[in-house]
């Protein structure tokens, strides 16, 4: 009989297309996939190190194994996997530990792995990490993630990702049109573009030194990517996953405003609304800029959906810049907001520094604005209310229910229907 994997992902969209290629490269070695929550032979965790809570999780699902399958082979891979490899080796029922540069590589590393054996570790520095390895969903849901960028140049003081994920690079134009076409193929009628630094997209190019600095032109960057994107046939919708405010450049808002095809929806990270805290944070930019950006798209697309990234709880974070951050995000014109409780992490510089926010108080901070974008989000549905817009439904029966997203992602959920499944409905809210 094949032997079975079961699959799970921690973190990000980009580590669900990840995770999502690593399934497919599994079953083209005669593997069956089994939900993580049968019984399986091998199970996969694909790590996120974001947050002390990713890794926590990963340890807690690791567990869960060791009572549900004592005999299986457990390997993590991931962020979490490439920033502390030792530390997982030694997590009770671990076998193989992989690397950001050998997770594509995980078929040939389970025939060399005994369970009962120490847990072997595949892993590198991450200096060393410069291919970037193409990966998508599919099957698994109506929107497909597409990864066209890896790692990130920047240095957040308070961000592993560079040390997990290497330096920034992307895939070739060409490369991306083709796994659109191969996915349009199938059948999927909306992508989601994703990568760890989406709006440094560079192609690669395939000249060296001084001759290919001297033919880059200044097209080659995000905005070209989607101009050529919104030609293909096949694919009736695209959404672009986080992008910096910084990156997020006149050109590309009014290009999706003239798109029918690039969905009204922005998520722009912010991280906090103190230009003292953002300078401690090192960020690339000031809240003039990102006041700027948000006015911009909502008067080019009234009705676009915009979320927000936010770090509550930063060291040095007083009363004065949460209030000052909550009164940011009341006045702006924005959508829903995704909150995240600072928690230190090794070798970042924001671990090192003072005075640090009690965690009673971050949790607190982090209530305030999780109600926020509740209320945020009440109100922008509401405003949509006897509205007709477009809604892809999903394919998921749950329970009789079945849910879809508006093009400016407001979730309806409506009796299972299965002529609309995977379907593009007229709808009013």
């Amino acid at each position: 009989m094949n032997k079975t994997v079961a699959l799970h992902t921690l973190g990000c969209k980009l580590n669900f297309s990840e995770t999502s290629s690593i399934g497919r490269l599994l079953e083209h070695e005669g593997f069956e996939k089994r939900d993580f929550d049968e019984v399986a032979d091998v199970y996969v965790i694909n790590t996120c190190s974001v947050t002390d809570n990713a890794d926590k999780e990963c340890r807690m699902l690791v567990r869960r194994i060791q009572r549900k399958a004592p005999e299986a082979l457990v390997v993590i891979t991931g962020c979490y996997a490439q920033l502390k490899p030792q530390e997982i080796a030694a997590i009770p029922g671990v076998d193989l530990v992989l690397g950001a540069a050998e997770k594509f590589n995980i078929a040939a590393h389970l025939k060399e792995v005994t369970k009962g054996d120490s847990a072997k570790i595949c892993s590198c520095d991450i200096e060393d990490v410069n291919e970037f390895t193409a990966s998508h969903s599919i099957n698994d849901r109506t929107r497909i993630f597409l990864k066209v960028q890896d790692g990130c140049d920047y240095n957040c003081s308070f961000c592993t990702i560079p040390m997990a994920r290497g330096k920034s690079r992307s895939d070739s134009i060409s490369n991306v049109i083709a796994n659109v076409e191969a996915i349009a193929a199938k059948g999927a009628k909306e992508i989601v573009l994703t990568g760890i630094n989406l709006g440094d997209f560079r192609p690669p190019n395939p000249l060296k030194g001084e001759i290919a600095n001297a033919v880059r032109t200044e097209k080659e960057n995000f905005l070209s990517l989607i101009e050529e994107l919104d030609k293909v046939n096949g694919i009736e919708r695209f959404r672009i996953s986080s992008i910096e405010p910084n990156l997020l450049t006149n050109e590309i808002i009014e290009f999706v405003s003239n798109s029918k095809k690039f969905m009204p929806h922005f998520h722009i990270p912010l991280q906090s609304g103190s230009d003292k805290i953002l300078g401690l944070m090192r960020r690339r930019y000031k809240k003039d800029l990102y006041t700027e950006r948000i006015g911009l798209i909502k008067t080019m697309m009234p009705h676009c959906c915009i979320g927000v990234d936010v770090i509550v709880g930063f060291p040095g974070e007083t009363d004065e810049d949460f209030q000052e951050t909550f009164n940011f995000l009341h006045q702006l014109d924005i959508s829903y907001l995704h909150v995240f409780t600072y928690s230190e992490r090794t070798n970042t510089l924001a671990a090192t520094m003072k005075p640090v926010v009690p965690i009673n108080i971050r949790n607190e901070r982090n209530k305030v604005l999780r109600n926020l974008s509740y209320q945020k989000m009440q109100y922008f549905t509401n405003a949509h209310i006897g509205q007709t817009r477009k809604v892809l439904f999903e394919t998921k029966n749950r329970n009789g229910m079945m849910e879809g997203y508006t093009d400016n992602y407001i979730k309806i959920t409506t009796p299972f229907n299965e002529v609309w499944e995977n379907n593009i409905v007229e709808w009013k809210i």
